[in-house]
């Protein structure tokens, strides 16, 4: 594992902790790198103008019984990456050939997003309950890193 990698998927991290997320375990955050360059950030949070489940003291999703990677749509929160993807769209930055560092494995919406977006490497940490995603991002040939295996080189 490089520096660099190191650094990049530290600071997804700190942006993940500014996460408007009610559930501690789904603090997330993405950053897009391109050239050791940050782009773009993002963490999962409510669009803007609308209060977060955090604010409202409860979690739709938890209410709602619904469990881990499904009804992605079912929910206030934006997702890390996306809002990442949004901002640089947002700002006129292209992230093209870009890396995405997050501390969590994209859905398949997200998935579909990164693609389409061209980032071409993606780095995440924590595990997610979604392998249409893999299938996709291995299909569309973008390279997908698990941080623990970095690790270990």
């Amino acid at each position: 594992m490089n520096k660099w990698d190191k650094r990049f998927m530290e600071l997804s991290y700190v942006v993940g902790s500014w996460s408007s997320c009610y559930k501690d375990d789904r603090q997330v955050g993405a950053v897009i790198v391109r050239n050791k360059r940050i782009l773009t950030t993002g963490y999962n949070g409510a669009p803007s103008g609308i209060t977060s489940c955090k604010d409202r003291g409860e979690c739709l999703r938890v209410k709602k019984n619904i469990p881990s990677g499904t009804c992605h749509e079912i929910c206030y929160a934006v997702h890390a990456e996306q809002n990442a993807i949004i901002q640089a769209a947002k700002i006129g930055v292209s992230v093209e050939d870009a890396t995405l560092y997050c501390t969590h494995q994209p859905c398949n919406i997200c998935a579909k997003m990164i693609i389409n977006s061209g980032i071409k490497r993606i780095v995440f940490d924590n595990g997610y309950p979604d392998s249409f995603s893999m299938e996709m991002f291995k299909e569309a040939n973008v390279i997908v890193d698990k941080y623990s295996d970095l690790l270990k080189n």
